[in-house]
């Protein structure tokens, strides 16, 4: 079947579910007196959004276009179902049920339409994948060149030893720094400005070390700030920043109000400085309001966003309130990727054929967590199985979303697309797919990944890359024999393991 009859179908399907839930709500509450009336209501609802061409869903350009019409439609239809129930109905009457019920319709499928618009017409980017730890030592972090006694300059020294006796206020900061600017050498700028535009307009023209006495939170671009501090800098330059992290917000918030209150402040604050600055819908509103002045990152964020312009951290410091950063330049910034904060992500992996394709899963680590693993690995070494031992990137929710599974939910996504099974080997990225067998990697490409990996059936479950290769390569053997009841034996393990002996996701 061709995608884009699929694509139909699958909204004649989605159409006409919506409108039996909402005119079997009118059943249900008594205002239709026959089971089949629902039916028939959403049969003749589908069949004049066929003939109105409503559900031509691709064609739409803009998203208020096809809501508008969606919601015109649905009043026109609504007129025709009515004088239907008139006909049809004895002793029918007008209830303003049938206008919730309108409404109700109209409202999901308007969901429905941006869903479609976002996981089938409009595709996510994929999402930047951290570089493998293999090439950790090639950008310099591990390197004994960059060793901390070798690499701190005197006036790096100096921003260092300054940290401690640096006041509470921002303001108060950039007093203090003034007053001690004459210790340093002249090849060190100071710049107290959230327009990045400014750095290249500076002298000296190509600076050891940049102090940034503006606080991030108060830069509205960000990214673009740091990205041309590194290209002012010198090579093997410095940078020193400061911010305020959310972490330490929330005790100030805390501290400033008395108990019950404050916690009510705190999270009218956490919704409007973390939730309404990263939603698309209220994202614009936001910064229209505040100009970006006083946005709120988590320190995760903060280093990230730092990794990402090209810098290794060399210290960072909690003193009086504050955060304090100060990193070295070591290669240029990342360009060829599209940072997201959103909940949903799209990962790269290898499907059936050797094919890319993009697998969806919820976000469970801070925003710009990818860019941190050579800084990371540098601190925390590996656990048991390759990853990063007490990752500290893993935020709360993501925490609670990998314990309950919830992260893999979005991966439905590719099993309706049809990209994915529901038993199968793991999608994996390029760098892990290139380190199993030659034999089991062309095994792996002769059938779909699956949400439902086959070690999950396994007690123990395989801790290293050996046992794991072990179990998927049973399970193919046993799939290509005999699919069908290959994948229902698995199933049932899987599910059997999963609630009487506690598996969970990694």
């Amino acid at each position: 079947m061709k995608r884009a009859t699929r694509d139909r179908i699958l909204i004649l399907i989605g159409d006409f579910i919506i409108a039996l839930f909402a005119f079997g709500l009118l059943y249900y509450y008594g205002k239709l007196p026959h089971w089949y009336q629902p039916v028939l209501s959403a049969l003749v609802w589908v069949i004049l959004g066929v003939v109105t061409l409503k559900l031509r869903f691709y064609s739409y350009k803009r998203i208020r276009s096809a809501i508008g019409i969606i919601f015109l439609q649905s009043a026109i239809a609504g007129v025709l179902i009515f004088w239907l129930h008139k006909l049809c109905i004895p002793n029918y009457k007008y209830h303003y049920s049938l206008v919730v019920a309108l409404i109700i319709i109209a409202l999901l499928e308007s969901l429905f339409y941006l869903i479609l618009r976002k996981f089938v017409y409009r595709k996510i980017p994929y999402f930047y994948e951290e570089p493998d730890l293999a090439d950790v030592e090639e950008i310099g972090v591990n390197s004994s060149h960059y060793e901390k006694e070798e690499q701190l300059n005197k006036d790096v020294e100096k921003i260092i030893a300054l940290i401690p006796q640096m006041p509470q206020k921002p303001e108060d900061i950039i007093d203090h720094i003034g007053a001690v600017k004459h210790l340093f050498s002249e090849d060190t700028l100071f710049l107290n400005t959230d327009n990045s535009d400014s750095i290249f307009s500076s002298k000296p023209v190509a600076p050891h070390l940049i102090v940034h006495l503006c606080s991030l939170n108060r830069v509205r671009h960000l990214n673009t700030l740091l990205a041309q501090t590194n290209l002012t800098l010198a090579e093997y330059g410095f940078i020193a920043c400061h911010c305020l992290t959310s972490a330490l917000h929330r005790e100030k918030i805390l501290r400033q109000s008395p108990p019950i209150i404050n916690r009510i402040l705190y999270g009218l604050d956490y919704l409007w400085h973390r939730v309404c600055s990263k939603l698309p819908l209220l994202r614009s509103f936001y910064f229209c309001v505040t100009g970006g002045k006083s946005r709120v990152f988590t320190r995760v964020e903060i280093l990230g966003r730092l990794y990402r312009a090209g810098f290794d951290v060399i210290h960072e410091e909690v003193h009086n309130g504050r955060f304090y950063v100060v990193a070295r330049k070591v290669k240029e910034p990342i360009r060829d990727d599209k940072p997201s904060n959103g909940m949903l992500i799209r990962l790269r992996r290898h499907g059936k054929g050797g094919k890319i394709i993009g697998v969806y899963k919820f976000r469970t680590m801070h925003a710009y967590s990818e860019y941190l693993q050579p800084y990371i690995y540098k601190q925390q070494g590996l656990a048991t199985g390759g990853k990063i031992q007490d990752d500290y990137r893993v935020s709360k929710l993501g925490k609670f979303l990998r314990k309950c599974w919830l992260d893999e939910f979005p991966m439905f996504i590719n099993f309706f697309k049809r990209d994915m099974k529901l038993v199968g080997v793991r999608p994996l990225s390029d760098h892990y797919f290139n380190l199993y067998d030659e034999d089991l990697k062309e095994l792996r490409v002769k059938t779909k990944p699956g949400l439902l990996p086959p070690f999950y059936a396994d007690i123990p479950t395989p801790k290293t890359l050996e046992e794991v290769q072990e179990s998927e390569r049973r399970y193919l053997n046993d799939y290509f024999k005999n699919p069908i009841r290959t994948d229902w034996s698995y199933f049932w393990k899987i599910l059997r393991n999963i609630v009487l002996k506690g598996k969970r996701s990694g």
